[in-house]
C-alpha cells in the first residue's frame, strides 16, 4: 500500500506540475500616459514624493487629528476592511481544491434483510441481521493537470488584491473628504470675520447716520441706506453661519459621530497659503492609485476566470481511498480482520456533448476581460484627467489671488475715499454705500479663492493617490 500511495502522489505531482490552460495575464499596454509630464505640472517638479499621511503636508495639527479620528471610526471604512475579509476567505475557499481532501466517519446500524430475495431464497430463505459497526476514513485529490484549480487560485487571489486596492480607494477618499470639508469650515471661518467685522462697521456707520439725521445734518435716505447695509450684512453673516453648520454636520458624520456633537469650534486664524504637491510622471500613476491598481487586479482575475472556463473542454481526473474498520460486534470494531480499504478509482471525466454550454461560458469569459479593459483604459483617462484638472485649477486659482488681491486693495482705497469725501459733504452717501459693497465683495472673494487654493491642493493630492503605493507582489497584506 506505501508503494502504491508514493507512486500516486508522484503521478499527482508530476501532473500538476503542468501548465495552466489559458493565456498568462500580461497588464494592457497602453500609450495614454506615456507622455513626458502633465501639461499644467510646474517648469520645476520635486523630486519628493507624498506620504502615506499625505494630508500632513499642510502642518496643520486640527486636520491631523480629525484624519486619524475618521480613519479609526468611519463605518465606511469597516465595511472595506470587512470585504477585503471576505475576499481573503474566499481565496482560502479557493486554495482548499489544491490540497488533499480527507475526512472520518463513523456509523452504527442495525440492518436486516428480506428473506423473499433472490439471494435470500438461495440460502434457504434466511434474512441477514444484525448491527453493523463502522469508523473509517476518505481521501480524495483532484489531479490539476490543465491547471483549473490553479487558474481559480489565482482569480482569487487577485480578488483579493482588488479587495485591498478597494480599501486603500475608500481611505483615500475619506481623507480627501475630511481635508476638503475641514479646509471649507474653515474658510467660512474666515468669511465669517470678514461679515463680522462689515457687520460692526454697518452698525457704526448706521449709528452715526443716525445721529447726524437727528441733528438734522443729513436725510432719511441715507439713514435708511445705512439701515439696508446693516440688515444686508446680517442676513448674509447668519447664511454663512448657516452654511457651517450644515458642514460641520457632515464633517462629524466623516468622523463617525453624531452629526449633533460640535467636532471643529469656530478659528479666527488665518488661512495658510496651500502647500506644494510633488506631481510626478503620467507613467507612474498606475502604481499611486489604488482605483487604478485595484482595476489591473481585476483583469488578472478576470484572466485566470478565461482559463478556469477554457479548463472545462479538457478531462478532469480525481484520485480517492477509503480505509476503516466494519464489524458486527463493537469489541471486534479494532481487530486487523475487521480491516477494509481500497485505492481508487482514478477517475476521469469528459465532457463530450454539453449542448455548447462550456463554449458559451468561454465566450462570456473572454468578454468580461475584454470589457475590463476597456472600463479599464477609462478609468486610467480618468485618471489623467483628474490631475490635469487639478494641476490647472492649482495655477489659475493662483493667478486668481494674485489678481483679487489688487482689487481688494483698490477696494479698500475706494471706500477710504467715498467717506473721506462724504465726511466733508462733497458727496453723497450712495457712494459709501456703493464703496462699501465693492469692499465687502473684494474681501469675502479673497477669502474664497484662499479657501478654494487649499482645496485644489487637496484635489490634486487625492487624484495622484494621496502617497499611496503598490504593494510588493506576495501575500495580501492584513489589515
Amino acid at each position: 500500500m506505501n508503494k502504491i500511495s508514493v507512486t500516486t502522489a508522484a503521478i499527482a505531482l508530476l501532473l500538476s506540475g503542468c501548465a495552466a490552460v489559458g493565456p498568462d495575464f500580461k497588464a494592457p499596454a497602453t500609450d495614454v500616459a506615456t507622455s513626458a509630464s502633465y501639461r499644467h505640472a510646474p517648469a520645476a517638479g520635486e523630486a519628493t514624493a507624498l506620504s502615506a499621511t499625505w494630508w500632513t503636508v499642510f502642518q496643520d495639527t486640527t486636520l491631523d487629528a480629525l484624519e486619524q479620528q475618521a480613519l479609526a471610526k468611519n463605518p465606511n471604512v469597516e465595511a472595506a476592511y470587512q470585504r477585503l475579509e471576505e475576499a481573503r476567505a474566499q481565496l482560502g475557499v479557493a486554495r482548499s481544491d489544491e490540497g488533499l481532501k480527507a475526512g472520518v466517519s463513523t456509523s452504527a446500524a442495525y440492518q436486516r434483510t428480506s428473506e423473499n430475495t433472490s439471494q435470500a431464497i438461495m440460502l434457504g430463505r434466511h434474512a441477514i441481521k444484525g448491527m453493523n459497526y463502522t469508523a473509517g476514513a476518505s481521501l480524495s485529490y483532484e489531479v490539476d493537470i490543465w491547471g483549473r484549480v490553479r487558474r481559480a487560485v489565482e482569480s482569487a487571489d487577485a480578488q483579493a488584491l482588488a479587495a485591498q486596492d478597494d480599501r486603500d480607494g475608500v481611505l483615500l477618499m475619506l481623507s480627501g473628504q475630511v481635508a476638503g470639508t475641514y479646509w471649507q469650515l474653515r474658510g467660512l471661518d474666515a468669511d465669517i470675520a470678514v461679515l463680522e467685522q462689515a457687520l460692526a462697521t454697518r452698525r457704526e456707520s448706521e449709528q452715526l447716520i443716525g445721529a447726524r439725521f437727528d441733528n438734522g445734518l443729513s436725510n432719511e435716505l441715507d439713514l435708511s441706506r445705512a439701515r439696508v447695509e446693516r440688515a444686508n450684512a446680517e442676513s448674509d453673516l447668519q447664511d454663512a453661519r448657516r452654511q457651517r453648520l450644515a458642514l460641520e454636520h457632515g464633517l462629524a458624520v466623516l468622523l463617525g459621530a453624531s452629526p449633533s456633537t460640535p467636532v471643529l469650534p469656530v478659528s479666527n486664524a488665518a488661512l495658510p497659503l496651500p502647500p506644494a504637491i510633488p506631481v510626478g510622471l503620467p507613467a507612474s500613476l498606475l502604481g499611486q492609485r489604488p482605483d487604478l491598481a485595484g482595476s489591473v487586479a481585476t483583469l488578472r482575475a478576470l484572466n485566470a476566470q478565461v482559463g478556469v472556463a477554457q479548463s472545462a473542454f479538457y478531462p478532469s481526473v480525481s484520485l480517492t481511498g477509503n480505509f476503516g474498520y466494519a464489524s458486527q460486534e463493537l469489541n471486534e470494531l479494532a481487530q486487523g480482520g475487521s480491516r477494509q480499504f481500497s485505492v481508487g478509482p482514478l477517475a476521469l471525466s469528459l465532457p463530450i456533448f454539453d449542448g455548447g454550454r462550456n463554449q458559451a461560458n468561454l465566450d462570456a469569459a473572454k468578454a468580461r476581460y475584454a470589457q475590463a479593459v476597456a472600463n479599464h483604459e477609462g478609468k486610467l483617462l480618468t485618471a489623467l484627467r483628474e490631475v490635469e484638472d487639478a494641476l490647472s485649477d492649482v495655477q489659475q486659482r493662483q493667478l486668481q489671488a494674485d489678481a483679487q488681491a489688487q482689487a481688494q486693495t483698490a477696494a479698500a482705497r475706494a471706500y477710504e475715499v467715498a467717506q473721506a469725501r462724504y465726511d466733508r459733504g462733497v458727496s453723497s452717501y450712495l457712494d459709501v454705500t456703493d464703496a462699501q459693497r465693492s469692499h465687502l465683495a473684494a474681501d469675502r472673494a479673497a477669502a474664497q479663492i484662499r479657501t478654494q487654493r487649499l482645496l485644489a491642493a487637496v484635489t490634486l493630492a487625492r487624484s495622484l493617490g494621496g502617497g499611496w503605493s503598490a504593494p510588493v507582489p506576495g501575500p495580501v497584506a492584513q489589515r
